[in-house]
């Protein structure tokens, strides 16, 4: 599939029948005649949003993986303007997912010169590290393993957990600040 192929302009009446046919047969290939009127869309969106064109090209065929789930389970009364929100919903969830990479890590508040002494060996760290995790709650052990350790985003934690997208914020937000309490703790020891 091209991106910028030229075309004439997409049939809005022709969409709610291939939307149907794609749902009847789950052909990918009728999916794929639909989205390909739109990808210039998808990619311009994509481009607006993440202002990247190699991520952007990426994000139009992610966008497309997605559809093949979502247009079976979303009642889509016209194709064009839900295809556009979930792309700029995608592009927003992108940025998200690359925003967690600037929150402070594990690694940061170990390294954090108040939270421990400056000649304290790695060893040390760890264990304090890992004594600190045992006394968070479950709910927040679990979260922060996932999403530190693992590099896993919200949505991802919650969708491997179960909890919900504000609860996992909020288990690794109090557990983030409860590791840190601890971590200061024992450093007055």
């Amino acid at each position: 599939m091209k991106l910028f192929s030229k075309r004439k302009q997409p049939d809005q009446a022709g969409d709610a029948d291939l939307l149907q046919q794609y749902r009847q047969s789950g052909d990918l290939a009728v999916l794929g005649r639909l989205y390909e009127q739109y990808m210039p869309l998808v990619y311009g969106v994509c481009l607006k949003y993440l202002q990247d064109e190699e991520q952007s090209k990426d994000a139009v065929m992610q966008i497309f993986e997605e559809l093949v789930i979502k247009v079976t389970r979303h009642e889509i009364k016209e194709f064009r303007p839900w295809l556009y929100v979930l792309s700029r919903n995608y592009c927003l969830m992108q940025l998200r997912t690359n925003k967690k990479m600037e929150t402070l890590s594990l690694e940061e508040v170990m390294e954090s010169p108040f939270v421990l002494h400056p000649d304290d060996n790695d060893e040390h760290k760890i264990n304090q590290l890992e004594d600190c995790l045992k006394k968070l709650t479950p709910a927040q052990q679990q979260s922060i393993q996932i999403f530190y350790l693992q590099e896993k985003s919200y949505k991802e934690v919650a969708e491997h957990t179960g909890y919900s997208l504000n609860e996992v914020k909020s288990y690794i937000q109090n557990g983030k600040r409860n590791l840190k309490i601890c971590l200061e703790n024992n450093r007055e020891r």
